[in-house]
């Protein structure tokens, strides 16, 4: 129950139902608030406690400075958590183990229960091994379910076990896309309330929902464990970056171009750590799918969140995707009663100002290896030119390929080896997908073809999107150039694109090919997508279909023919572009209500996969000490009720010394895993034949996997063992440092009783919610990690295992002062931390080197986690208490 305080609670009729509501208007300044921060104000007086959360927090929301740097700690309380099967399975194992820990300590294990709806969609296992055939997503599915059954078993005794936690089953689509399609409410009812729906997800782009007006991010796994089990979430009131549209997307350009241009300017802006919010006329125009598409990306431009306000379009989307009449009114009349509705014609305050006439896009591809390097298309081929050196030393390195068939071929540096439709961005907007398929079927009657060397896929993120490509006639032309569906998921983004065909992986590896991804996804990053493929391209799913068919990044598609018709004319990119028009037909007369209804009638259901799986039975879960992916992790072991205090870090070595821009991808990559490398060695010895090793990410639940894997990125370069890419470090507990790996040396500096850091640069831990970059961090034995800026959900998860995370000096990095990572260092002052507040700095060693280094515990809430050794030790003793 809310303490109450500004006398806040009232009620709203909507039809025959009556709802509690906390009205905002109780708060002076409310309605002066941007809507993203109305949303938590309302979080604030509904959870009020006198103790978390208190009627000051409230009024100091309410009276927020826009132009005032973070400082105010409040606590917010998501409405549901929603995760996907590769961060989601150590969440379940993690809560399991939770259960036998709270039982060894004299607790109760049904207190282990979600508090607030969780939801999990299987959406990142199923692999592209098969495809260009019509039994191709068929094959996939059996294949996943072979490789993948002790996961689903234990996700399905989960869905038994723990209350209010639901599974999707593999094959149904990806989680952000049966989000905004099915799961979210946009305005929730429970136990006679009606709020406004917030969420936090193991997976960043999360953020996608914020495109219906859903506030809600990208969180570690473990923060997602803690809400779960009712903790809020310790946060700064941020600043606002108010996003004004005008205009509308000029003919030749899609969502896809918008987001990109977007991107590349948020991120120039520098949003990290702030709320996005887009308002103005342009809004209105902006389609809900465009607006999803932008939320989507907002880990690519580094903000917490990227939402629009709820308006007429967000109804209209409800409608279709087949929410209740009831549900409907309620969302509108509730955000009218609370100030949430949009008015184009209000200039909201905010701190930062950014706009963009959406007329001036231009199409647009993005790489090769981060979302937020925007290429103009037209200059696509020559911009590609000027990256390849660093890439490959010739320019041009023609490779002879024989068939299967016989026939033959060359492929050369640029070659496009994966053209891809995939991942939550754009196969959630009908727009562009059907703007591929018309495209696809202008190429076909043309007589154009994709090239022989292109593996082409398509892998859509909801069922609905075959329905309506059914529907519209489209599905023949796009299997006619190999675009056949492999499965429901993230697929190629997240890094399961499956093998290159074999002669075309042997080609690359031969002659060391600069070859080329094109996928319509978010995610680009070095050594993630396949490992044969060192450049990787963000597109429209049209301009992934336009490059399978023109087989290079060599080629300008804006001015170059793309092939030729059957006479031998010469077919250009304009020739078979759709227009506006024809895509908005299409879109018109292909997409009902009762698609939706249809494809999610059922949805926790699964099929006769799913149901047929056996499972154990009981609150706490019977542990195969065989299982090489789901195993009792240790973080509770010897875990006292009470924490020891924290210490200084004396004697400690350089695990690894990285540069910029250094991904969660690059320290616990998601991708194959590599035969001779020690995550192989592991599954050799259990037994696992290579063609079953399956990927890091399909192994998150076992921690030994995990260890060894981490840093263990194709493309990582740890400076500390120079020439080197991989896993690779310095032992230094032996003498003169041989070369090794980083799971061997860190074995041995922990039977040396010897702590571990990490020196970083810029952007450290961007990319990805992925939990497992920081639990692999901390039982590597790494104690600090010293860098010069973060990513915000790696530095939290950091803490939130125990591992304290430390800035250099401002404007100093680890080669200005001098270090190579051959050091021994020591960090004076943590023990600060152990008097209640928080240090600023505190002063780091290393032979002779000496600086202050900035402390990035940034509120209370967080100093509590890392004086209980972690966040999950904090919660169990907190239940415990």
């Amino acid at each position: 129950m809310s303490a109450n305080s500004f006398d806040a609670r009232s009620s709203l009729q909507v039809g025959d139902e009556s709802y509690e509501i906390f009205k905002l208007s109780a708060v002076e300044g409310s309605e002066r608030l941007p809507y993203s921060l109305k949303v938590l104000l309302e979080n604030l007086l509904r959870t009020e406690d006198g103790a978390n959360i208190t009627a000051d927090h409230i009024r100091a929301l309410g009276g927020w400075d826009q132009n005032a740097e973070p400082s105010q700690e409040i606590q917010f309380t998501p409405a549901r958590v929603i995760m996907q099967d590769f961060t989601g399975v150590p969440c379940v194992v993690d809560l399991a183990t939770m259960r036998e820990a709270v039982k060894e300590l004299g607790g109760d294990p049904a207190k282990i229960n979600p508090l607030a709806p969780a939801e999990l969609v299987i959406d990142h296992s199923v692999i592209a091994d098969k495809f260009g055939t019509k039994d191709a997503f068929t094959q996939n599915v059996e294949i996943e379910y072979g490789r993948n059954q002790e996961r689903y078993q234990f996700l399905r005794w989960g869905q038994t076990a723990f209350d209010e936690f639901k599974v999707v089953p593999p094959g149904t689509g990806i989680v952000h896309q049966v989000n905004i399609e099915h799961l979210a409410r946009t305005v929730m009812v429970r136990n006679g309330q009606a709020y406004p729906d917030t969420c936090v997800g193991t997976d960043s782009h999360t953020t996608m929902v914020n495109g219906l007006g859903v506030l809600g991010w990208g969180v570690g796994g473990i923060e997602a464990e803690a809400a779960m089990l009712g903790q809020p979430v310790s946060m700064l009131i941020p600043r606002v970056v108010g996003f004004k549209l005008n205009g509308q997307l000029p003919a030749g350009t899609t969502a896809t171009d918008l987001v990109l241009t977007i991107t590349e300017m948020l991120r120039k802006h520098g949003v990290v750590g702030k709320f996005v919010e887009f308002y103005g006329e342009g809004v209105t125009a902006i389609p809900l799918a465009n607006r999803a598409t932008i939320g989507n990306m907002s880990p690519e431009f580094g903000s917490t969140c990227a939402i629009f306000p709820i308006d007429a379009e967000t109804i209209s989307y409800l409608k279709l995707t087949g929410r209740s009449e009831q549900q409907l009114a309620l969302v509108e009349a509730y955000a009218k009663e609370q100030g949430l509705w949009h008015d184009p014609s209000v200039e909201p305050v905010y701190s930062e100002y950014l706009e963009l006439d959406v007329s001036t896009v231009v199409p647009s591809i993005s790489g090769p290896k981060r979302p937020q390097d925007r290429v103009i298309l037209a200059e696509a081929a020559e911009k590609f030119a000027e990256v390849l050196p660093a890439y490959s030393a010739e320019a041009s390195k023609p490779t002879a390929v024989t068939a299967p068939d016989g026939s033959t071929y060359e492929i050369d540096n640029g070659a496009v080896v994966i053209a891809s439709i995939t991942s939550c961005t754009n196969t959630s907007n009908p727009s562009v997908m059907l703007g591929a398929a018309l495209l696809a079927k202008k190429a076909v009657e043309k007589g154009l073809t994709v090239k022989p060397w292109v593996k082409t896929t398509l892998a859509p993120g909801s069922k609905v999107v075959m329905d309506y490509y059914e529907k519209a006639g489209v599905l023949p032309y796009m299997e006619k150039l190999g675009f056949n569906l492999v499965g429901y998921g993230c697929v190629t983004c997240i890094g399961n694109s499956g093998p290159l065909p074999e002669e075309v992986s042997a080609a690359v590896n031969e002659a060391d090919l600069a070859v080329v991804s094109v996928l319509s996804g978010n995610r680009n990053f070095e050594g993630r997508i396949n490992p044969d493929v060192k450049m990787n391209y963000l597109a429209s799913p049209p301009l992934v279909v336009a490059y399978a068919l023109a087989g290079n990044m060599n080629i300008d598609i804006t001015k170059d023919a793309l092939g030729q018709d059957a006479d031998g004319n010469d077919v250009f990119l304009a020739d078979i572009w759709p227009s506006e028009k024809e895509v908005a037909d299409v879109v018109a007369g292909s997409i009902d209500e009762a698609m939706f209804d249809k494809g999610y009638q059922d949805v926790f259901a699964g099929d006769h996969r799913w149901q047929s799986l056996s499972i154990p039975t009981g609150n706490t879960f019977e542990w195969d000490a065989e299982s090489t992916y789901v195993r009792k992790p240790p973080y509770f072991e010897g875990m006292a009720k009470t924490p020891s205090p924290v210490t200084d870090i004396a004697g400690a070595r350089v695990l690894a010394k990285l540069g910029d821009s250094v991904t969660t991808d690059h320290i616990s990559p998601a991708s194959s895993i590599k035969p001779g490398t020690p995550a192989a060695q592991y599954l050799t010895e259990h037994g696992v034949e290579k063609r079953d090793f399956n990927s890091f990410g399909s192994r998150r639940g076992n921690h030994e996997v995990m260890i060894r894997g981490t840093f263990a990125n194709i493309r990582l370069r740890n400076q500390v063992a120079p020439g080197t890419e991989g896993g690779y470090t310095r032992d230094f507990t032996q003498a003169d440092g041989p070369v090794s790996f980083i799971y061997d040396a860190s074995q041995n500096y922990q039977a040396a009783g010897i702590p571990l850091v990490v020196l970083a640069g810029k952007e450290y831990g961007s990319g990805s919610s992925r939990d497992w970059a920081a639990k692999g961090t901390a039982l590597l034995g790494v104690k600090a990690v010293i860098a010069e800026s973060y990513e915000r959900i790696h530095r939290s998860n950091l803490i939130g295992m125990g591992v304290l995370p430390l800035q250099f000096p401002e404007g100093q990095t680890a080669d200005s002062l001098g270090l190579t990572g051959e050091e021994t260092f020591s960090i004076s002052g943590v023990v600060a931390l152990n008097e209640g507040g928080i240090p600023e700095t505190v002063k780091v060693v290393a032979d002779g080197v000496e600086f202050d280094a900035k402390v990035r515990i940034d509120t209370p809430g967080e100093a509590d986690y890392y004086r209980n050794g972690g966040i999950l030790q904090y919660v169990l003793r907190s239940l415990i208490g």
